[in-house]
């Protein structure tokens, strides 16, 4: 999953991801309490599905099996008819990927991400992509906020870019999150919809997400459906070894 939202992600010339304006392993910044909102929050997630892109240069189906230990650990797992082709493991400070079908490995930190991917992201905002939260504004900036009817929009600028985020009041949680460069228009719009409640709790999670991304004429799409999701079901563990013979990928 996690290359597939870079390889969509990466599609424009020019970042969509605003940069962090802290240490995100040290500093969180508080939600603004006039933001109706509700994080998902948990120790540990499992998540089933598939992952579908739509891109120029790629189109392709798979299936996608995620593991999370909150604000420490993204563990992911891609595969087609039972056979696992890629798996991740992305923590604060390191990312691994592994392409089992090309038997060849990536090795590196976020840093990477933008050398490799053109993708400048934190830890924080790939969790909340893939969860459906709240993007807090970073610290000194004041979001604009604005209720219409049903909903929320919150609204505020970060390196140069333009981010909004459209809340459902009645679930208070995020359901549209729009990052665009006012210069060249080029774009990024993430939808969550199919909210679920989880089992055993309240908190509302999107089962869907749509993933647009516009740059000049061109457009691509990453859409990814869960079937399974739990919260602190179990203990999780995150595997990751490279087999002998692999090559790291520069």
């Amino acid at each position: 999953m996690l290359l597939l939202v870079l390889l969509v992600l990466g599609s424009c010339q020019r970042k969509l991801t605003p940069t962090a304006t802290n240490n995100p392993a040290t500093t969180a910044t508080p939600i603004n309490p006039e933001i109706k909102v509700e994080n998902i929050d948990f120790r540990y997630l499992t998540a089933k599905g598939k992952a579908q892109v739509d891109m120029p240069s790629l189109k392709q189906t798979v299936n996608i099996n995620v593991r999370m230990r909150k604000d420490s650990i993204i563990w992911m797992s891609l595969g087609l008819a039972g056979f696992e082709g890629v798996r991740a493991r992305i923590t604060r400070d390191s990312i691994q990927i592994m392409n089992k079908l090309q038997r060849e490995y990536y090795a590196g930190n976020f840093a990477y991400l933008k050398q490799q991917f053109n993708v400048e992201v934190t830890f924080e905002q790939l969790q909340a992509l893939l969860l459906g939260n709240y993007l807090p504004a970073p610290a000194g900036v004041t979001p604009t906020v604005v209720t219409e009817g049903p909903q929320q929009r919150v609204e505020y600028a970060q390196s140069g870019l333009l981010l909004k985020q459209l809340i459902e009041l009645s679930r208070q949680r995020v359901k549209e999150l729009t990052v665009t460069d006012p210069n060249s228009q080029n774009s990024y719009m993430v939808n969550y919809t199919d909210f679920q409640a989880l089992a055993g709790t309240q908190q509302q999670f999107a089962y869907s997400t749509l993933v647009q991304v516009k740059q000049g004429s061109g457009a691509s799409t990453l859409s990814i459906n869960y079937r399974n999701v739990d919260l602190d079901k179990e203990r999780l563990s995150f595997p990751f070894s490279v087999p002998s013979g692999y090559t790291r990928k520069k």
